[in-house]
């Protein structure tokens, strides 16, 4: 260890512990920044400590659901998890997460990390923390103005991967093409999940799809299963190239509205079904995803199945919160870019797709900040289509609450149907006013949407705040 680790740890402490006391935020960044200007090597070498070594974990979407489904598996087979459970997933919030876990001499307290990671800041984390096993869920367009296209991040990603040496392992998601390409030539052990259950092969709004070509030839890709915009079994009609067979499979998946769904999953030597408590294909993914990444760590099945059927979701991912006391429930899913707006959208309408099922009272806040991606313009890919005709009432609130009334105008839903609102607490006073006796509120937000909403259910006290859950 060099000798200014430990200053720069004892000074990431103090400046963490002084903002929370000042009430200046959790001190899930600040801490790290410091630190790494007095020892920019800081983060690497508690990772270097952790005796059992380091876990990460990326995507365009479910990082955070994932990651916590991952670390609840991991607590339950013994481990003492480092874990960026914030959601502070740039270089800064990892060396925060990694210094709040060491002592005054900068020795980590975990047995192993595991480290949800910011898409850019992917090749940067390998190269500091050398993972153990490395989780890639799957890719999509999400704030170009950060990112850029999905081929650019992909060969970032390509490259970064290419420096592990063979100890180490690297799970991918079979059914996303540009993900799954990236185990081709790596030293690492590759493993894939993905799923198989016909069912739910809608091939809806394909014209989110991102990666539909060929990473061979440059053919366009046929699928015999489309999931949801490039996710699905495909294969080229010139070279052959296709989907891997993945070794941990979802064969089958009972979606159970709102409450979660049944899975029913293939390993090698075994099977499990299990019930999971939040609703979705998204989340039954994430699900599969994170068995993989448990199984490929050496956990027993049965205690991933057990993690797994008592999982709580994170803040602002489909979680369940009351409006107070004995208040009318909401239930809060992010939304970011078009793929999970689609999908938010798809799950929220077959919870109600009975007859007998009430229309849906809505808020969507909408933000275009930076950390949101200030280009709205993802709006017209995401589909909104399938909310005309199933809503008693939408109240839109944030800083593009007009782009996102238009949306919804262009979508079907009928204007005298749509309440704008831009103040977020007047907005959710406002829909939790118009709700029908025994509904419950489906919020919709952005991600700066999603922390000003929290912090708005904190000050009314209906929640703790996101750094001391």
């Amino acid at each position: 260890m060099t000798p200014l680790t430990p200053l720069a740890v004892v000074t990431g402490k103090a400046a963490g512990g002084l903002a929370r006391r000042l009430r200046l935020g959790g001190g899930t960044t600040l801490p790290g920044t410091l630190a790494r200007r007095l020892a920019p090597g800081v983060l690497g070498e508690l990772a270097a400590a952790l005796p059992h070594g380091v876990v990460l974990l990326s995507g365009t979407n479910g990082k955070t659901t994932t990651s916590r489904m991952l670390a609840e598996i991991l607590r339950a087979s013994g481990e003492r998890v480092l874990h960026n459970r914030a959601g502070a997933n740039l270089i800064a919030g990892l060396t925060a997460t990694a210094i709040a876990d060491a002592d005054w001499r900068g020795r980590p307290r975990a047995s192993i990390g595991l480290f949800e990671t910011d898409e850019a800041a992917l090749p940067q984390a390998l190269a500091e923390t050398r993972p153990r096993l490395v989780l890639i869920h799957n890719l999509f367009r999400d704030q170009l103005d950060r990112y850029g296209e999905v081929d650019t991040l992909a060969a970032a990603w390509r490259a970064a991967l290419a420096g592990l040496p063979g100890a180490a392992t690297v799970v991918l998601n079979a059914d996303d093409p540009a993900v799954a390409d990236l185990g081709q030539g790596l030293a690492a052990r590759v493993c894939y999940y993905g799923l198989e259950d016909p069912r739910h092969a809608t091939g809806a709004a394909p014209h989110i799809a991102d990666s539909q070509f060929c990473r061979r030839c440059g053919q366009r890709y046929d699928y015999r299963l489309a999931f949801y915009a490039h996710i699905g079994h495909y294969h080229c009609p010139r070279c052959g190239h296709s989907r891997p067979a993945p070794q941990v499979r979802l064969v089958r998946l009972e979606l159970q509205g709102a409450s979660g769904s049944r899975l029913y999953l293939c390993y090698p030597g075994g099977a499990m079904e299990l019930n999971l408590p939040l609703p979705g294909l998204y989340n039954a993914a994430n699900a599969t995803a994170a068995l993989a990444a448990a199984l490929a760590l050496d956990v027993a099945p049965a205690t991933a199945r057990a993690a797994l059927e008592r999982f709580s979701a994170a803040f602002g991912r489909i979680e369940r919160v009351n409006a107070g006391p004995g208040g009318p429930p909401m239930l809060i899913a992010l939304i970011k870019n078009p793929v999970g707006a689609s999908e938010t959208v798809r799950m929220l309408v077959e919870s109600v797709s009975s007859e007998q099922a009430p229309p849906l009272h809505l808020l969507i806040a909408i933000n275009d900040r930076f950390a949101d991606g200030t280009d709205v313009s993802w709006l017209w890919d995401a589909d909104f289509e399938p909310l005309a005709g199933r809503l008693a009432a939408v109240t839109v609130s944030g800083t593009r609450a007009d782009d996102m009334a238009v949306r919804l105008k262009y979508a079907g839903v009928p204007e005298a149907l749509i309440h704008i609102q831009p103040a977020l607490g007047a907005a959710l006073d406002a829909a939790l006013a118009g709700l029908a006796p025994g509904a419950m509120l489906f919020v919709l937000p952005t991600y700066t949407a999603m922390l000003d909403l929290r912090a708005v259910l904190a000050e009314r006290g209906w929640v703790r705040p996101f750094w001391e859950e």
